[in-house]
């Protein structure tokens, strides 16, 4: 037998005294053996990776949909892209980059079918249940609806893992009083930076911008100019892919530069005494203010484009009807979802059943819905 106590070990020669140690677990719901070789939050990783509702991310529009093309983020790649992001930064950090990656692994895993729009359309449809949100419904997937064990029900994550996302879920409770742990924080803000950067990517690729516009934007002309001042001339898709690349570094850069510092009065002190001071990661004011800026415009300019704004709509509307198709007939759900109403309000199983499916799942599920009048949908 392995033993453990040679992980402890490797975190404590490696890991900051404010980072959160696998030995400090609170553990999970339900009891489990330490395993031989792996500690709780690279278990956490592995359970979250191999999930049934991770590999339906990979049919999940991030913002563009299949319509409009295949070279755009899912929301897969997009997750893949923030675990690369936070690790990076949590070694710079020496914080525990196993937990690090399995909260950015998990962080994505219960957005719906057509991304922001389904969210949208789920809420509306919720409302009377309180609505939907989809780090909300993270927390239903991972602790009740997969079903993978059969001693208990959901990924039994450890308690840091689930309060990591219950803290995305409860983000305005998180931004005042005791600060969430670093290793939180690290994955909410390279969320918001692959995100940004990202849909730059596809927005370009897509025709939906030029860079001429772009350059209008302060982080986009520092971009450019780290770019052409490393490189020159260049053809314009090789410029779009280095100046993605620039946007992420010099996001990256100056947030751990900010983080370095702000960190360094807590050296010798333990990860609760940091969120106790309330410490919350940031970058610098004027990094923060153009990232502000980018985000205004590609609220404007790229979600709420022409090509977009229909594909959207009509999304919404398919969902809309499939949802209403299920609350009149809840008996067309599947089995375990037809049970899980039994004790829970219908609006709400109906709304985690197709929360649940892929982009393309939920429009053969809505044609099915649609042009039968009878039958159970299938399961995902």
């Amino acid at each position: 037998m392995i033993d453990l106590r040679r992980y402890a070990d490797r975190e404590h020669l490696l890991l900051a005294s404010y980072a959160m140690y696998s030995r400090e677990t609170g553990g999970r719901l339900h009891d489990e053996q330490a395993h031989a070789y792996r500690g709780p939050f690279a278990r956490d990783r592995d359970r979250i990776l191999h999930s049934s509702a991770f590999r339906r991310l990979s049919g999940k529009m991030q913002v563009f949909t299949g319509e409009m093309g295949i070279y755009h983020r899912t929301r897969l790649t997009h997750t893949f892209e923030v675990a690369s992001v936070a690790r990076t930064m949590a070694r710079v950090l020496r914080l525990n980059e196993d937990l690090t990656e399995a909260l950015a692994l998990v962080h994505d895993i219960g957005h719906p079918p057509f991304g922001h729009c389904g969210e949208d359309i789920l809420s509306h449809c919720m409302n009377s249940v309180g609505g939907f949100s989809h780090n909300g419904f993270a927390l239903v997937i991972v602790e009740q609806l997969e079903q993978r064990y059969a001693k208990f029900p959901g990924l039994n994550l450890s308690r840091e893992t689930l309060a990591g996302q219950d803290v995305r879920a409860h983000k305005a409770e998180a931004a005042v009083g005791r600060s969430p742990m670093l290793e939180v924080q690290l994955v909410d803000a390279a969320d918001s930076i692959a995100y940004d950067a990202h849909d730059v990517d596809d927005a370009l690729q897509m025709g939906l911008l030029s860079i001429e516009e772009l350059s209008e934007l302060a982080v986009i002309r520092r971009a450019l100019e780290r770019t052409r001042g490393r490189h020159g001339l260049l053809p314009k898709a090789q410029l779009r892919q280095l100046l993605v690349h620039e946007l992420i570094d010099l996001q990256v850069g100056d947030l751990l530069e900010q983080a370095l510092e702000a960190v360094r009065p807590f050296e010798g002190q333990s990860t609760s005494s940091v969120s106790d001071a309330g410490l919350r990661l940031g970058h610098s004011e004027v990094i923060a203010r153009e990232r502000i800026e980018l985000e205004t415009f590609l609220f404007d300019a790229v979600y709420r484009h022409e090509r977009l704004i229909p594909v959207r709509k009509a999304a919404s509307d398919r969902l809309e009807t499939l949802f209403n198709i299920l609350v009149r007939d809840p008996s067309r759900m599947p089995l375990r979802f037809r049970q899980r109403a039994e004790s829970h309000a219908t609006q709400a199983v109906v709304g985690e059943y197709i929360a649940g499916m892929t982009d393309a799942f939920c429009d053969s599920q809505y044609r099915y819905a649609v042009e039968s009048v009878s039958g159970p949908l299938a399961d995902w």
